[in-house]
């Protein structure tokens, strides 16, 4: 029988990110039990790892025994002083844009919008970025684990790519000619900072 986490999340991208990686470590990967029902919890802090760390110990509460991991990830830009990050996936709403009640889901369309309309005008010699990504292991209410990946890139002028979510359109990797979302998922999750920081905590992990 496979070791289990439960990730305190219901997106599927991030599931999907997740599970390829865990297949390695022959580690089953599901949404906390429950979780669409069970209210969110309060995300004030002012890092990536305060808002892990809160969120890795308020859902484990949620299953008994049980590992569970949490995540907080998002884009830093150098020319918006390290905007928007822990704000990444509320930044179009922070300036107004939200999405009506019977709409789809537009967050990350609004979200790339306004990061394009803040960079209009900046070269892309100033359009360095990179994303960050800290995940907490909790157990009972308490933390075990913590770590964290980032990934080095340019933000550019127009979205390329069709796979991936949040910014990964607009996230170019210099170095493979590529933006996130133009990326195979299993080379993606190799070098992504979701990536890098699950396959540092994986190892550390004592089930």
């Amino acid at each position: 029988m496979a070791l289990r986490l439960f990730v305190a999340t219901t997106n599927a991208g991030k599931l999907a990110d997740f599970r390829e990686a865990a297949e390695e470590y022959q580690i089953a990967i599901d949404p906390v039990p429950g979780l669409r029902t069970i209210p969110a919890p309060h995300e004030h802090g002012e890092t990536f790892e305060q808002n892990a760390i809160t969120k890795a110990v308020y859902y484990s509460g949620f299953a008994p025994s049980e590992l569970v991991i949490a995540d907080d990830s998002g884009l830093e830009v150098d020319a918006l002083d390290g905007a928007p990050g822990v704000r990444s996936a509320r930044f179009a709403a922070d300036s107004g844009l939200t999405d009506s009640p019977d709409a789809n889901d537009n967050t990350d369309v609004w979200n790339n919008i306004v990061l394009l309309q803040k960079l209009d005008g900046v070269p892309m010699t100033r359009r360095t970025a990179r994303y960050r990504c800290v995940l907490a292991a909790a157990r009972d209410g308490e933390v075990i684990l913590t770590s964290e990946g980032t990934v080095e890139g340019l933000i550019l002028e127009a979205p390329h790519g069709t796979g991936g979510f949040g910014y990964d359109p607009l996230f170019y990797l210099p170095d493979l000619d590529q933006t996130m979302a133009d990326l195979d998922i299993n080379v993606k999750f190799a070098i992504s900072h979701r990536g890098l920081a699950f396959a540092d905590l994986l190892p550390r992990l004592t089930f």
